[in-house]
């Protein structure tokens, strides 16, 4: 039978390529698949495949922007915060960043209804961190996937959410809590007494997102949380979710021809609008005599690359990590999963959010280092770098572990369980 399926993915790289990598899963097998994304993203969704019936998160723009360009400015413009403690990013980066999400989800509540009225679907996928009660209400089955590390699901037993603090030191999680539940309890109340009033359920105590009648997230089983924070049945894990749709890519002459190890290096579409802290990573990269093929993003004009470097503003992320031995990254999810789908180690210089959170997990399992991401000295670094390198038997089990997550195939795995709610 087939299927209407509509995808409302974050206005972000992240979640909206997950949407995609297993939408077009759901599109091959004969479903409908509708998305509706943010209207930065007209006509790149369609080109892949998908309708479009989008929404304006803020009245439009005059002029034409890049998809996702919201978030792009925002992080340019908080950029600063990102160099204090996560306890003190709760109320400079982390409540700002629930500020517009909420102002966003009031804005597109009757486009929403209307994009239900007019799509009438079998099932709802979101793929964000907050809800839009439009989606709920809607009398379908509703599916949430969470794309974000996921300490988003709380629990007792494991370190809180966006703080990065170690699984093994509960030191300081009462004290980041606190400090969460001081910053955010307002809004929260304030956000709850709106979803109830749009006729929704209450939210979970100081949780702005509810669960789904399915719940997927993406997080391979070797770095999970479950043994300390057990999730209810509705839950499901994608080991990971590496979409099918990138192209194709060889290496560059310029970097084939030349020795060294080959490492993938990206702070993701937001992180490399910070230009700063991209060419102090690149200038003491530049110094070693390994590779690097870097996802320049937003700012890429105002970018120099060393010698031993090949980049682009875009690069297919997920045909370049096979191929190397290396990545360097700022530990969003999507790129944290990928790598250890494709088995490779990882160098983390977490930003914001629950970057942090895969920052710390990562190094604290010791599939790669965590370094403080503004404080680095250039032998941290290459030090970090020759380390991983060098560590045969830690490139042996990643190797092994990789195999396994992909034996698993979280897209398709996805796939089935959205089709099952559907049908």
């Amino acid at each position: 039978m087939s299927l209407t399926i509509l995808f409302m993915p974050e206005s972000a790289y992240g979640p909206t390529n997950n949407c995609i990598g297993i939408g077009d899963i759901l599109r091959r097998r004969g479903h409908r698949v509708v998305f509706a994304a943010e209207s930065s993203w007209k006509g790149k969704l369609e080109a892949l495949g998908f309708e479009e019936d989008l929404v304006d998160l803020a009245p439009p723009s005059e002029e034409e922007q890049d998809a996702g360009q919201f978030w792009k400015d925002f992080i340019r413009d908080t950029a600063p915060e990102y160099r204090k403690s996560t306890q003190v990013q709760l109320e400079t980066v982390t409540k700002p960043i629930w500020d517009a999400l909420i102002d966003g989800v009031k804005y597109c509540e009757p486009q929403l209804k209307a994009i239900i009225e007019r799509v009438r679907p079998d099932v709802i996928v979101e793929d964000n961190v907050i809800t839009f009660p439009a989606l709920l209400t809607a009398g379908k089955p509703f599916v949430r996937i969470v794309s974000c590390n996921p300490l988003e699901v709380r629990g007792e037993d494991v370190a809180p959410v966006f703080s990065g603090l170690p699984a093994d030191d509960r030191s300081e999680w009462d004290a980041f809590r606190a400090e969460y539940d001081r910053t955010h309890r307002e809004i929260w109340t304030a956000f709850n007494e709106w979803v109830v009033a749009q006729g929704a359920e209450p939210l979970p105590d100081l949780d702005f997102i509810h669960e789904g009648d399915l719940n997927l997230y993406v997080f391979p089983e070797i770095t999970d949380y479950t043994d300390a924070r057990p999730l209810p049945g509705s839950w499901h894990r994608l080991d990971s979710s590496v979409r099918e749709t990138d192209g194709g890519f060889e290496i560059p002459e310029s970097l084939a021809a030349k020795d060294g190890a080959l490492i993938y290096f990206s702070l993701g579409s937001l992180g490399s609008a910070d230009v700063s802290l991209m060419r102090r990573v690149i200038e003491v990269l530049g110094t070693t005599p390994h590779r690097f093929i870097v996802s320049m993003g937003p700012l890429h004009e105002e970018i120099e690359l060393a010698d031993n470097m090949w980049g682009a503003e875009f690069v297919p992320q997920t045909k370049i990590i096979p191929l190397v031995d290396l990545v360097i990254t700022h530990g969003g999810n999507n790129t944290t999963t990928e790598a250890l789908h494709f088995g490779k180690p990882m160098i983390l210089l977490p930003l914001f959010w629950d970057q942090y959170d895969n920052a710390q997990r990562v190094h604290e399992l010791g599939y790669g280092v965590r370094l403080s991401t503004y404080e680095f000295t250039d032998s941290e670094l290459t030090g970090a770098l020759e380390r991983l390198l060098g560590d045969t038997g830690l490139r042996e089990r990643l190797a092994a572990a990789g195999e396994e997550i992909r034996r698993r195939d979280g897209l398709r795995k996805a796939a089935d369980l959205i089709e099952k709610a559907g049908a």
